[in-house]
């Protein structure tokens, strides 16, 4: 299956939210109280049975107030953090470009949370698994649009493969630029190129997104370099342990053949004396 793309066009959305309630039905995901965040937002994170939410921000500037709405979820990124650190094999991705958590595998450890730039995975911490957007694979695997997609009454989201999208995401932009000079594509290089590519109207940090999301030095270092080094060493360490038990083996019955020996020679010369 070639890579998909779901474009998200923040000009065209209206903060409706049907696509987080999309989300929670397909997903059968229970609802959560919500209380009033800033503006019109309800959803202050995601949380293991919230996936999607629309971050709202106002922004009052040339004697104008402007709106700046995002349908927040997993990027699915073509370099994801959360799969490179996680300890349990249990991040995988799909030919599709999704990024699917297999909760049979996850342990609940954590570490895809702590690495993830976009602080989107989280931890259930009673049944001990990580949950965030699956990309509706369920339903893309079939040929059918994500949830989320499919319910955007305003066009705001859009979906297919990953090569026609782009060129149709980059002439929106040359369009919106001429009312917004500071539009943007985010999504395209960030993290390898993202599944959800966006076109935002200002600056990522006005939407609350890292400028330059990066995989974590941390990570880097430890996966590429003192992990397989520790592996080494633990496997040099092991063998040094087992080759000092059998050295010490052989010694203890060297030894003991020597001891025989000597006493064996002792007695001898004791009988020799005795005669």
């Amino acid at each position: 299956m070639a890579r998909k793309t779901v474009f998200v066009d923040t000009s065209k959305c209206t903060g409706c939210k049907a696509c987080t309630v999309a989300c929670k039905e397909w997903n059968e995901l229970p609802a959560e109280k919500t209380h009033l965040v800033t503006s019109y937002q309800t959803m202050k994170d995601f949380t293991p049975n919230t996936w999607t939410y629309l971050t709202f921000v106002e922004k009052y500037q040339n004697d104008t107030m402007n709106w700046y709405m995002r349908k927040a979820q997993c990027f699915h990124c073509a370099e994801p953090a959360c799969l490179k650190s996680c300890s349990s094999d249990a991040i995988h991705k799909t030919d599709s470009g999704y990024v699917v958590i297999d909760q049979d595998k996850c342990i609940g450890c954590g570490y895809c949370v702590e690495n993830c730039p976009f602080g989107v995975p989280k931890v259930d911490e009673v049944r001990k698994k990580a949950y965030k957007c699956t990309g509706c694979i369920d339903r893309v695997e079939n040929n059918l649009t994500p949830a989320c997609v499919q319910t955007c009454q305003p066009g705001a989201l859009e979906y297919g493969d990953r090569d026609t999208l782009l060129p149709k995401a980059k002439a929106r932009l040359t369009e919106v630029k001429k009312k917004h000079p500071q539009a943007r594509l985010y999504g395209e290089m960030e993290m390898g190129g993202t599944t959800f590519v966006y076109l935002l109207l200002d600056s990522p940090d006005v939407y609350g997104l890292p400028l330059n999301p990066t995989m974590p030095l941390s990570l880097n270092l430890w996966q590429d370099l003192v992990r397989p080094v520790g592996t080494f060493a633990v496997g040099g360490a092991a063998a040094a342990v087992v080759v000092g038990v059998l050295g010490n083996l052989l010694k203890g019955r060297y030894s003991s053949g020597s001891e025989k020996k000597d006493l064996s020679d002792g007695s001898k010369q004791e009988k020799g004396g005795e005669r």
